[in-house]
Parts: structure tokens; sequence; C-alpha cells
């Protein structure tokens, strides 16, 4: 069940009118938590298991974490939910990648092997839940938190439908708490959580589908034919496209939510005015990264123990972070150079600290193109088919090659959007987006969400998924 779509308008009006009946609060509980399923059903029934078994084996983890009284038992109530939820992950997601690269493998020692076709579905959204509901034993464990009482609000922490396929990655802390009191929207937060829907299928549906999607494939798909011209602008184009793709999503996921009373955490704050890589994940898919810095890069050790074991750790954290994203290479090279990113710019910094002033005039600016330069050309790994198809368009990137893909028109269009993405985030970097929006006179506010209205009215969309989905 897609947010750009009728059929979920139509869902989400059911669930707004089920939730302001005059019912008891667990009963409206247990009305989300249904719909919840519902709603994940809609893709692909079977898979529902999936959710209640990571809902169990967490839930009863969780419960055996805090009353075992040996460090060893702790331990291995942990190890039961990291293992039934990271084998689930593992099947589903990476099953036929290692079956792929396990045969490749035995090519190379001159064993020719041709297994069977493994015909994995890979369940939509698994990632974000299968992290969103082992983070729960996790914090149980590192004494963070206590086992919650209820198993219908775990249940409805891990199944909560605006952001069960697509994030934000929500903490048992931020979420459990708001079941305790009945949730009901203010007229304020209605009307704001109205807004935000708007505003993200306006970037999904608007910018991303039907403005910067058609560039990016055009070029992705045949970047052996991309010129020095194409290549860039194919790259700016999904570096456009992958932003209003999924922050798109989670501004819908949160609107949602706060339509029926609840607030999930922000996952997206202006990322491409980032002065730095590291800045760049404190602003990027917020939810994700503090998700590998807390449980992951902390749990190696974080900064604590050196600079070559910081570096170390960083990489090692990037490097799952871009497996991740997805079972390919491609990926996993993504998430490397982030990590290479992050240990340069560790050094630069420590090297430069004394010796450059960011408060001169012209700096800061220098610095968020910088690294909007490098974050684009790590966009070509995220994109392309394979990495042989990475390189080819690094190569035209770099001039190598002649190619004519692009009309002058998507040329126009997508600089446009990119000079226009890029102010918008510079101007907004330090700015809250709510406060700035409220200080628009009332009339002038109506006036710009009912052009957005219109455009999603009259712009045919072609239903694509989400991006995020595929993860």
């Amino acid at each position: 069940m897609l947010f750009n779509s009728l059929i979920f308008l139509l869902f989400l009006a059911i669930v707004l009118a089920l939730h302001h009946l005059p019912l008891p609060w667990k009963a409206k509980k247990l009305n989300l938590c249904l719909a919840s399923y519902v709603f994940y059903a809609a893709w692909n029934p079977p898979f529902v298991i999936l959710l209640w078994i990571s809902t169990l084996i967490d839930w009863l983890a969780g419960k055996r974490i805090a009353a075992a009284r040996s460090t060893g038992a702790r331990k291995g109530f942990l190890a039961l939910s990291l293992t039934v939820n990271l084998a689930l992950l593992g099947f589903f997601k990476y099953g036929g990648f290692l079956l792929d690269n396990f045969t490749a493998l035995l090519e190379l020692a001159g064993i020719h092997f041709r297994p069977a076709a493994p015909g994995i579905v890979l369940p939509v959204g698994i990632s974000f839940y299968t992290f969103q509901s082992m983070s729960y034993s996790l914090d149980i464990y590192r004494g963070k938190l206590k086992p919650w009482p209820s198993f219908l609000d775990f249940a409805l922490f891990v199944t909560f439908f605006p952001q069960l396929v697509a994030g934000p990655i929500v903490r048992a802390a931020e979420f459990l708490p708001q079941c305790v009191r009945e949730r009901r929207a203010t007229a304020e937060q209605f009307g704001w959580g109205l807004i935000m829907i708007i505003l993200g299928l306006f970037g999904k549906v608007i910018l991303a589908d039907a403005l910067a999607a058609p560039v990016a494939d055009a070029v992705f798909a045949a970047p052996a034919g991309a010129g020095f011209v194409d290549a860039w602008i194919g790259t700016l184009a999904f570096s456009a496209q992958i932003f209003f793709d999924f922050a798109g999503y989670s501004t819908c996921a949160i609107g949602a939510a706060l339509s029926l009373g609840f607030i999930l955490p922000e996952n997206f704050r202006f990322p491409y005015a980032a002065l730095g890589f590291s800045e760049f994940w404190r602003r990027w898919h917020i939810s994700l990264s503090s998700f590998l810095r807390d449980y992951l890069y902390f749990g190696m050790g974080g900064s604590r123990k050196g600079a070559l074991r910081t570096t170390v750790n960083a990489a090692v954290t990037m490097l799952l972070g871009g497996l991740w994203h997805g079972a390919a290479w491609h990926f996993v090279i993504w998430g490397g150079i982030h990590g290479v990113l992050l240990a340069v710019e560790r050094a630069v910094k420590s090297f430069l600290s004394s010796r450059v002033d960011v408060s001169v005039p012209g700096v800061r600016p220098a610095l968020m193109l910088l690294t909007y330069f490098f974050i684009c050309l790590t966009w070509v790994f995220f994109r392309a088919e394979d990495t042989g198809a990475a390189f080819t368009l690094l190569n035209a990137m770099a001039g190598g090659q002649d190619g004519a893909l692009l009309p002058a028109s998507a040329v126009w269009r997508i600089s446009v959007i990119t000079v226009l993405l890029l102010g918008g985030h510079w101007y907004l970097r330090d700015r809250d987006f709510k406060a700035t929006l409220a200080l628009m006179p009332w009339w002038l506010r109506s006036a710009v969400v009912a052009v957005l209205l219109l455009a999603l009215t009259l712009v045919p969309g072609d239903d694509r998924a989400f991006i995020y989905f595929q993860f």
C-alpha cells in the first residue's frame, strides 16, 4: 500500500475515523495494531508472520534479559534475539547474494556449480522493522530500558504503519511511553500532520518521480552512452530524486503519525547543507545513522581506543551500513567510500583546525559545495546497476567519454532543481522548518498548500514505489 495511492488515503481516512470513535484507549491501540497488519499484508500477507516472529522473540527476550541473574544468561537471551532477527534478515535479504558469491568463488577455483535459483522474495521493509524490534532487547541489555508491561503496546511499536516499511527507525523509549495515555491529535497537530503528508507527497510524486527520476533513469540505464554533461546531470538528478523520495516518505510517515497524535523522530535535516561527511550523516537518514552509531560504532569502542581503532570502527560501521542498503557489492563500495571520506575528514580536521577560519565569508558555502560534490560521486555507486556501470559513469563524469543522451530541456530542468535544492537546504540548515513556515501569513500558507494539492491532482503519477522499500 503506497502512500502515493488513493487506496492509502482511503485507508488513512478509515483509521482516523476509528481512532476518533468514543472507544477505550486499549481498543484504539488494538485498532491501530490490526490496521498496521492490514497495511503490511497489502504487499504480501504471509510475510506478516515474520512480523509476529520478531515481535514475539524480542518481547520474550527482553523479559528474560531483565530477569536473568547471571551475565551469561543475559548474553544468551540477547544472542537469541540477535540470532533470530539477523537470521531472518540474512536469509531473505542476503541469501541470493551469498549464494551468487559462493558460486563465483567456486568458479575461480575451477569448480562449476549451478545451483537452482533460490527464488527468495524480499519482504518489504524487513531491514527497518528488524532493527526497530531488535533495538528493544538491546536497550534492555544495556540497561537503558525496562521490559514494557503491555504486549499490545510492544506489538504496536513494532508494526505502527506510518513508519513500518521505510522508517524512521523508532526506538522503544521514544514510542512506548506514548502508548500509556490516549493519544489524540490537537487541532494544530492534525492540521500540521495533513500539511506534512501533502508536502511529502509533493516531494515524492512531483519532484522525485515526475521531474528527477526520468532523467536519472535515462543516464543510469545507458552509462556507456553518457557524455560529461549527461553523466553529471544524471547524477544530480538522482541526488535530488533520492532526497525527495526518501525525505518525502519520512515526511508522510511523520505527518500520518502526528494526525493520530503520535510523535515520530526527525529523519532528515537538510543534509545537502552539511559542512563535511560526519555532519551529512547527522542530517541524512538520522534514525539509521544514530542506530549504527549507538549499537555498532560505540559497541566496537567508538573513538575511545586511539586514532587507528577509531578509523577501523568507522570503516566497519559504514561498510555494514552500505550492506544494510542492499545485497550487492556496489552498496558495499558506497558504504566503504563513506568510511574513507569520514577518515580523511577526521585527519584533515585535526590538521587544519587551527589553520582555517570557517567564519571567513565564503568558506562555509565552499565546504558545503565540496561536501555535496563528493556525496554526488558516492551516489553513482548507490544508483548504478553494478560496479562496472558505476565506473563507466564516473569515467564520463571525468570527461573520459563522449555521448549525448539528454535533451537541453532536461539539463536545464535538473540544473534549476539542483540550485533551488541546495539554496533551500542552505537557508534552512540552522532553522526550524515548521517555525519558518509559521512565519508566513496564513493566507499565503494556505495558497501554497492549495497549489501543491492542485499539482498532485493534475500531474499524472506512475505509481513508483519509494526507493527505500527495497531495503
